[in-house]
């Protein structure tokens, strides 16, 4: 029989825009012992992870609980529970995880309303609304912080004005929960979707999402289908469909997560640990200071970069202060680079999709890598990567520039 060495990954320095190094508090919290899921001081952590999210989220929902999977079950879940075959959707698209969504929305059946914008910038916000009043959908699926390109969009009105046509808003603020601000309630957003592997510094495995009274109502009205109550109520009812999932649904998982506690799944135990961990330390962090932390270290990286002599991706106005998009240098393998980074420097940053594969590459500073020491040593360790694939910059500049932003930022 083959012998198998004990697992010891590589330490690493991960400077991508998802997965992140995870607080080390974090993995140990994912180490106490596992309690079972009825277990009354289980439940009483279920409770306290749902207070916390609602303050992460900014909301007074009712319902705020991660679904057990990676960010896209999340997505997935809030999508199937609220989209009928033949519903109209729209969805503005400004990088690759706006044709996420509308993937997703066509494989629920929907009638999927696409509007799209050059890689590298975002939609005004009146267009988005010009939009809705011309199509009048049923929801609006929107990214918040795209990853791909590194643009944020504004949220602000848009809520608004699905309020006015009674159109569902769906955001994905996978990549933003944690590191900006998501304000869920002010911005009117009926559904959010988070992701632990971001910002939050917590392994991917959860996806927190949040919902209203407006979302919840058209969830028991699917339920009541299901569970063949076709003649209660009979009008009040009329044209819904049953949701075509049992893991994703979440009218059952609300059930799960509500003072019924009825068995749907397993929890993922050491997972809600984690969540319940990172979302404890985010909230002492406090968020204007979380938020503030990382636009510091945004500013340096940029500084550094700039003062590298390399050219910057997108729209500056709408960048995402947690991901920077970098220019290829002419002429110099990207992928060469990368590798040098992680074989000599054990640091990692990110290529890219689709039309910008090959073009640039993606810094993440996010959660618990976005730190003085990770970009010091980013910049550093990108500066040698050049310089030995024989691009000319003027040596260390990159760092005296970042350090510039630090003496003013501790000031």
């Amino acid at each position: 029989m083959k012998a198998y060495r004990d697992l010891a990954p590589s330490p690493r320095i991960i400077m991508t825009p998802g997965p992140v190094e995870v607080d080390p508090r974090v993995l140990r919290a994912m180490s106490y012992p596992v309690l079972g899921q009825f277990d009354p001081e289980f439940t009483g952590l279920m409770n306290e992870t749902m207070e916390m999210l609602r303050g992460v989220f900014q909301t007074a929902n009712k319902w705020a609980y991660p679904v057990d999977g990676t960010s896209r079950s999340g997505i997935e879940a809030v999508l199937v529970s609220l989209i009928e075959p033949g519903d109209s959707v729209l969805v503005p698209i400004y990088g690759r995880f706006g044709y996420l969504l509308a993937e997703i929305a066509r494989r629920c059946g929907a009638q999927v309303i696409v509007m799209e914008r050059e890689w590298g910038g975002v939609f005004p916000q009146e267009e988005i609304i010009e939009g809705i009043m011309r199509h009048r959908p049923k929801l609006v699926a929107l990214v918040h912080g795209e990853t791909s390109t590194g643009r944020l969009q504004p949220l602000e009105g848009i809520g608004r004005a699905c309020r006015e046509q009674d159109v569902l808003l769906v955001v994905d603020a996978v990549a933003t929960i944690g590191g900006v601000e998501v304000a869920v309630d002010a911005w009117e957003v009926d559904a959010v979707i988070g992701g632990t592997q971001k910002c939050l510094s917590i392994p991917a495995g959860l996806a927190p999402v949040t919902y209203n009274s407006r979302v919840e109502t058209i969830l028991l009205k699917r339920k009541r289908i299901e569970r063949g109550l076709l003649m209660e109520d009979a009008e009040d009812i009329k044209g819904f469909v049953a949701i075509r999932s049992n893991y994703l649904d979440l009218s059952q998982l609300q059930d799960y997560w509500g003072p019924a506690r009825l068995n749907h799944h397993t929890e993922a135990t050491t997972m809600l640990y984690a969540l319940r961990e990172g979302l404890r330390l985010t909230l002492e962090e406090g968020l204007v200071n979380r938020f503030a932390r990382h636009a510091l270290h945004e500013s340096a990286l940029v500084a550094g970069l700039l003062g590298m002599g390399l050219e910057l991706f997108g729209d500056p106005s709408c960048k995402m202060p947690m991901v920077t998009c970098v220019r290829i240098p002419p002429g110099v393998d990207g992928e060469s680079v990368r590798t040098m980074l992680l074989e000599h420097f054990g640091l990692e940053i990110a290529s890219s999709f689709g039309p910008l594969k090959g073009r640039i590459w993606r810094i993440g500073t996010m959660g618990y890598s976005c730190s003085k020491r990770n970009v010091l040593l980013a910049l550093g360790a990108l500066e040698a990567a050049l310089l030995r694939h024989g691009v000319s910059l003027p040596p260390g500049e990159a760092l005296q520039a970042a350090m510039d932003v630090y003496a003013i930022g501790s000031g």
